[in-house]
């Protein structure tokens, strides 16, 4: 399975872009979205952004993820309070 994560595209310079996630930034190849620009949000996999999309999708993705998340740890801490 893949997974492409949502993150706003902070600096473009030709067809490498810096996008910024959780106060993080990383340099991601745009050579599949060339008319992304500053301030969009794309879709990031294995260090190439792949698609453009609006913000309102962006966050209900990184909610999803956030939520995944929460319920991971809740599962694994109560595996190993059960022992």
């Amino acid at each position: 399975m893949c997974l492409a994560v949502p993150a706003q595209l902070v600096q473009v310079n030709e067809f490498v872009g810096t996008i910024a996630l959780t106060g993080v930034t990383r340099d991601v190849n745009l050579m599949l979205v060339p008319e992304a620009k500053v301030g969009d949000w794309v879709l990031v996999h294995a260090g190439c952004a792949v698609q453009i999309v609006d913000e309102e999708e962006a966050k209900a993705t990184m909610d999803a993820f956030w939520e995944l998340e929460e319920r991971e740890e809740a599962y694994f801490r109560e595996q190993t309070t059960s022992r």
